[in-house]
């Protein structure tokens, strides 16, 4: 009985303190000035396509992809959310329709980046959800790209914290363990 208690106790405590670094080490924005060849954007928070939107319009990348669009959605509808030409979008945005989730957002951000030859790449999604989106995308992109994080800000609560820490934790060890 003693051993599964300090079992249980070692658990606990590498989850706590696996869950203060994960809150200390939040990704923060970047300046809009560095350039990276493309950036992409993750849909399901609010700032997300301004933010990569204003990256694009400071010619600090290429080209921008939205990933995980819902389906039926133009160019010039996401243009009109940010105030953006719709020439613009048509000319340098591509939507992305196929990922459904973090996994997918990487499948589909990969095949993107390696049909457009790019070696780095500006990840625009909430600072939670940026250390899961890039364990995916680094499992699946080339080493020789670059993934420079630019965490569009939130104020989430702890519960939700701790949902994408325990998604992260499970992903890692799943990738540690050869689980694609």
């Amino acid at each position: 009985m003693g051993a599964v208690v300090r079992l249980v106790a070692a658990v606990a405590l590498a989850w706590g303190l696996g869950f203060v670094w994960f809150i200390v080490t939040l990704a923060t924005a970047t300046p809009v000035s560095v350039a990276t060849d493309a950036v992409v954007v993750l849909t399901g928070g609010p700032g997300r396509v301004a933010r990569g939107f204003a990256v694009l319009e400071a010619g600090s990348a290429k080209r921008m992809l939205v990933s995980g669009v819902g389906r039926g959605v133009t160019d010039a509808e996401l243009a009109a959310t940010v105030d953006a030409p719709p020439a613009l979008f048509e000319r340098d945005v591509d939507l992305g329709f196929a990922a459904i989730d973090t996994r997918s957002n990487a499948e589909e951000t990969t095949a993107w980046m390696v049909r457009h030859q790019y070696r780095s790449l500006r990840l625009v999604t909430s600072a939670a959800h940026m250390k899961r989106a890039r364990l995916e995308l680094e499992a699946r992109l080339p080493r020789t790209v670059t993934i420079l994080p630019d965490a569009v800000p939130v104020d989430p609560a702890a519960p939700s914290l701790a949902r994408e820490f325990n998604k992260y934790a499970l992903r890692w060890a799943a990738l540690q363990v050869g689980v694609a």
